[in-house]
């Protein structure tokens, strides 16, 4: 009870680390770039898009499991419904009036939120209670397919990115790709390893 408290907990941190990246406005992860782009020719809030999206993933994750866990699903949503709430209310109330206009502090306010949001998911990932449902989705068609887990992880990436790209071109919205997309592509990924390993240690000396 405690790892899926700790989980949700950490879903929801997560939450607020992307609600900081968006408001640096100097680019976004490439999912993200994905549910800005949608958010903004929708009208629909940006976690609701999020949380729309990760729904998707959550019920391909659901059929394509072999074995059936209900309340594992369950949590899952609620984690995600939780993330998503996180977003929106972060990023239209407590950040909604903060105005950044120096863009050197835009680039700090984007590395601490994806620092913040890369911690939270690598302690997501290592409590290995509630794993995220794109990640899900990607190592079950890894298990399938016998195909390395990172083409399809970088497989999301990339069409989130063109479908991104394209819906900016279409409808004459801001390009969404940026500079904080590249910084995210290695910053994420390295804080996200690097708690996984600090769990890992720490896990290890506690066992001992």
């Amino acid at each position: 009870m405690k790892k899926i408290l700790s989980s949700i907990l950490f879903y929801a941190l997560s939450g607020v680390g992307i609600s900081l990246t968006l408001k640096a406005d100097i680019g976004v992860s490439s999912f993200n770039s994905l549910n800005v782009a949608v958010s903004s020719i929708s009208n629909i809030k940006v976690g609701t898009v999020t949380f729309l999206f990760n729904s998707l993933f959550l019920l391909a994750y659901i059929l394509l499991s072999k074995k059936k866990e209900p309340l594992k699903y369950a949590l899952m949503f609620i984690s995600i419904l939780c993330l998503g709430n996180i977003i929106n209310f972060f990023s239209y109330n407590v950040f909604g009036g903060l105005q950044l206009d120096n863009y050197l502090l835009k680039l700090l306010i984007f590395v601490l939120g994806t620092v913040i949001a890369g911690s939270a998911t690598g302690m997501v990932i290592s409590l290995n209670i509630l794993p995220f449902p794109i990640e899900s989705v990607c190592i079950r068609l890894s298990e399938m397919s016998g195909a390395p887990f990172s083409r399809f992880r970088y497989g999301v990436d990339i069409i989130s990115v063109s479908i991104s790209l394209a819906l900016s071109l279409f409808y004459h919205l801001p390009i969404f790709v940026r500079e904080g997309t590249i910084i995210s592509l290695f910053l994420l990924s390295g804080v996200i390893s690097f708690t996984k390993k600090a769990y890992e240690i720490n896990f290890t000396k506690q066992e001992a």
